[in-house]
């Protein structure tokens, strides 16, 4: 029995998605709520699994097509989902019957050769002789090697043919092989190869110049001194981990940072919405990761009743799942502030740009030891530079400055998240 295989809604306003990697070839067999394929919308790229075990029969859309949300893209032959791939085991047995009777040709003896017949003669004429081989050239003479280009091909390895002399009577000239050193090998594939974008990358694409052409983006940067918390970490990692199964990270304490600043400043945690002001009394931070198929900002919902634990836990979780396609959309909306970390990736210093219609974003950086003053010494501490850039329709100076001065103070003397000063 044919079960159709068909797009499902994946999300509000959604109305259309990509065919990404089929996982599956005609005649695979699958098992009920195994993946097929991957679909991609403009918010997440999702598998889709087999409703029923079976086989499949028939791949109706390829790698890249845009299908309508419903549209059948595959159907399945219900009741043979057993591992085994049955079309192709059925064509593979012929052909092993068929192997040991292959030797039988070669058995049979060679008949001598015959005499040419009579009605062979007329065409002797026409065999054309064969051609005699071209006269011989004179090997070439070696180059002439100036002292200064023999060094050279000596230091470089290389050999004196393979460099073009241009001096008088043959001679290689220095100028020569450095020519010959400085000449870039020529590519050995394509220089430029042209692939769709997905919807995803699309949407983000959409979404940040939106942002760069609406909102009225400005930053404001700081410097956090990250000792008290290196160190906190230092002491207690081995014991936290034994107890959570998870690292004590960073994200941990800016988001804990974060969510205090934002209740001080409930402007940095609103948006605008058509000449309306919201200000939102729920703290859903978003946490940007990198995808497999591009950036995405999976949400801390009610980060501000979450544990160091529970937000370790979280991100560990988001950043594997994200890694593995797995995020649901629900898990993609609604954040009211976003945290992003490009120190992981080595960055010093960065402008982020607001994920709309949030109206803030911190932008976390490497942590470098450097030396700085402090009570008039110079010592050497672990430094990170901190970002917020913010949509200055709703967020002045002055709030903006304060919201990351009170991350620093409370990154700088973190037992101060413990006690809510």
């Amino acid at each position: 029995m044919a079960v159709e295989l068909r797009v499902p809604e994946v999300g509000e306003s959604i109305t259309e998605v990509q065919i990404g990697a089929w996982l599956k070839a005609e005649g695979d067999s699958v098992e009920r709520d195994e993946a097929v394929v991957e679909i991609e919308s403009d918010k997440a790229t999702l598998e889709l699994p087999a409703p029923v075990s079976g086989t499949i029969e028939k791949l109706l859309k390829k790698k890249g097509d845009v299908v309508k949300i419903g549209e059948l893209i595959a159907t399945l032959a219900e009741g043979t989902g057993n591992g085994a791939k049955p079309k192709k085991a059925a064509s593979a047995a012929p052909a092993a019957t068929e192997t040991p009777a292959a030797p039988a040709p070669a058995a049979v003896p060679t008949p001598p050769a015959k005499a040419p017949s009579a009605r062979a003669t007329p065409a002797a004429p026409t065999t054309p002789a064969p051609a005699a081989p071209p006269p011989r050239q004179p090997a070439a003479a070696p180059p002439r090697l100036m002292p200064s280009a023999e060094r050279l091909i000596g230091q470089h390895g290389l050999a004196p043919g393979q460099v073009p002399p241009s001096g008088p009577g043959g001679r290689l000239l220095k100028e020569d092989v450095l020519e010959h050193l400085a000449r870039k090998p020529e590519p050995a594939g394509p220089v430029e190869e042209a692939v769709p974008m997905s919807p995803l990358r699309l949407r983000i694409a959409e979404r940040l110049k939106a942002a760069q052409n609406t909102a009225a983006l400005l930053t404001t940067f700081n410097e956090i001194d990250m000792s008290a918390v290196v160190a906190l970490r230092e002491e207690l990692k081995e014991p936290f981990q034994e107890r959570y199964g998870v690292k004590l990270g960073f994200m941990s304490f800016f988001v804990k940072a974060a969510v205090d600043a934002l209740m001080r400043f409930p402007q940095v945690n609103a948006e605008i919405r058509d000449k309306e002001i919201i200000y939102k009394n729920h703290y859903d931070i978003g946490i940007a990761v990198g995808g497999g198929r591009g950036l995405v900002v999976p949400v801390l919902k009610g980060a501000d009743r979450l544990s160091f634990a529970e937000i370790e836990l979280a991100v560990a979780d988001f950043a594997q799942r994200a890694k593995d396609n797995k995020l649901s959309l629900d898990e993609l909306k609604d954040g009211t502030f976003t945290i992003s970390n490009g120190g992981v990736y080595g960055s010093l210093l960065s402008t982020p740009i607001v994920n709309p219609p949030q109206s803030g974003i911190l932008g976390l950086h490497a942590i470098h030891k450097r030396p700085v003053a402090i009570d008039d010494q110079v010592v050497i501490r672990a430094m990170m530079y901190v970002a917020l850039t913010y949509d200055h329709r709703i967020i002045d100076g002055r709030e903006s400055v304060t919201f990351v001065k009170h991350i620093k103070e409370l990154i700088e003397r973190p037992t101060r998240m413990l006690l809510g000063i």
